[in-house]
């Protein structure tokens, strides 16, 4: 069995489908046959003992009208109305008390048969039996002609029933032969058809494979059936994996970019303090001040990667009084940049109020476009926070009077690591992945995030959290 199973697993999807439709082709056939065969012979041992009933009802309904008249010498030399009662292929002897052969019309089989052990006061008993090598109907009656007591016998031969059978049974071996064949080829061309696509899918996935997303992908869904489905299944999915990779990559990239740069200056001012520093005060302080800020660059850096690299499940149980941590965090902001001016607006119907958001995503998400906000300005950063709220979301507006952005940059702000002003933004610390990660955490707790800006003007972040119920 176990082998069966290996060899079964070890086939193609071609071969297997081929197989398994032969197979129930083939068996479908043979019970059908099988079927029609024992059904058919049935019917044909019945219309053939039918025939023996009928013959052996008009003997006796002859010899009863015959009477004491009839003698078995009568018989003998007058057979003529017996052949006429008889089929040609029905053989008819009387017996005497002892089984003797007294009488006999046609002569199918010639072995005289048995007497049955008993008959239980019956017409007659109609048996299938063996005689010589002949399978025959035997019908045996008891007989009175004058003084004469014996039994009539009626003899019918199967031969013809028997031949006609194996002639059938011969013939459907044979289409069971043919049909075995021709639902292999069947199955074998439909598996051909049917499977084309799934090939298609398969030579597919291996050129992807090979080529690491270099060529695009080249298949699409001919049918609307399962087959088509996962086309287009698998359409979606490598294009989300062909977006990740791309990501990936350029991720890659950018990461060992930003961390390049600070791992230079660390190392130049080590090397400084190697051959100088050790000796000279100056350059010991300057270089240790330099170093520290670049560890703490880098530090920032990597806990923002592995914010974006976590992308944990959020809990449908947080909420948060929005009210409440805004204040928090302009407070704390203010105290961070004291020459900042931040205004938050809000009327007392909004003070109770629950977005399902956990405090630490709210916070992360305010502390980034509050910083953001301070850093892209080329004045003393004015930054309006409006908190109004609806039947279904609580919406946070923070706006600034920055440096702004053009429509080309707003396309492309919350990608990783991009700047809208790269020198600046190295100035202040920031390392480019601050919004993406305030977008990952807005689609985690099913929020929306929407941005407009003019450049000199200021730029306004909309941002929209549903309800806590």
């Amino acid at each position: 069995m176990k082998t069966l199973r290996k060899r079964w697993n070890g086939l193609s999807l071609r071969k297997k489908w081929a197989l398994a439709t032969a197979s129930v082709l083939f068996i479908s056939f043979a019970l059908v046959c099988t079927i029609v065969y024992i059904s058919l012979h049935s019917w044909l041992l019945n219309e053939e003992k039918q025939s023996v009933n009928r013959s052996m009802e008009d003997l006796t309904a002859y010899f009863e009208n015959a009477g004491s008249g009839l003698s078995l010498d009568d018989l003998r030399h007058n057979k003529g109305l017996m052949n006429s009662i008889i089929d040609k292929k029905q053989t008819v002897r009387i017996l005497n008390e002892d089984g003797v052969e007294l009488v006999r019309i046609n002569d199918t089989v010639a072995e005289v048969p048995a007497l049955p052990e008993t008959m239980d006061h019956l017409p007659y008993v109609v048996e299938e039996s063996k005689v010589g090598n002949t399978t025959c109907f035997v019908a045996t009656g008891p007989i009175q002609l004058g003084h004469f007591q014996g039994y009539i016998q009626l003899t019918q031969p199967l031969s013809s029933l028997n031949a006609l059978m194996r002639y059938m049974l011969t013939a459907m071996l044979l289409m069971g032969v043919v049909a075995l064949i021709a639902s292999w080829f069947v199955g074998a061309i439909l598996s051909s058809v049917l499977l084309q696509p799934i090939q298609r899918l398969s030579k597919n996935m291996t050129r992807v494979a090979a080529t690491k997303f270099e060529e695009p992908i080249q298949i699409e869904a001919t049918t609307h059936d399962e087959v088509g489905n996962l086309i287009n299944v698998y359409k979606e999915m490598m294009q989300e994996l062909e977006n990740a990779f791309v990501q990936q990559q350029r991720f890659i990239a950018d990461a060992s970019h930003e961390l390049r740069t600070p791992i230079q200056v660390l190392e130049g001012h080590l090397s400084l303090l190697n051959r100088w520093g050790k000796d000279d005060r100056a350059i010991l302080e300057e270089s240790l001040a330099i170093s520290e800020a670049e560890v703490q660059k880098m530090k920032q850096l990597i806990e923002e990667l592995l914010a974006l690299a976590r992308r944990e499940k959020k809990d449908d149980r947080d909420f948060v009084i929005v009210v409440e941590q805004v204040e928090d965090v302009v407070h704390e902001m203010t105290t961070i940049v004291d020459e900042a001016q931040m205004n938050v607006h809000y009327d007392e119907s909004v003070v109770d109020v629950r977005a399902a958001i956990s405090s630490n995503a709210l916070r992360q998400i305010l502390n980034n476009l509050i910083q953001n906000a301070v850093r892209y300005n080329s004045s003393i950063p004015i930054i309006n926070i409006y908190l109004t709220n609806d039947s279904n979301n609580f919406t946070i507006v923070i706006e600034d009077n920055g440096i702004g952005m053009s429509q080309q940059s707003l396309e492309h702000i919350f990608e990783r690591f991009y700047r809208v002003d790269k020198a600046r933004s190295r100035e202040h610390g920031g390392t480019g992945l601050g919004l993406s990660i305030v977008m990952m955490l807005v689609d985690r707790y099913d929020g929306k995030l929407t941005v407009s800006s003019e450049e000199e003007i200021g730029t306004r972040f909309t941002l929209h959290l549903p309800l806590y119920e």
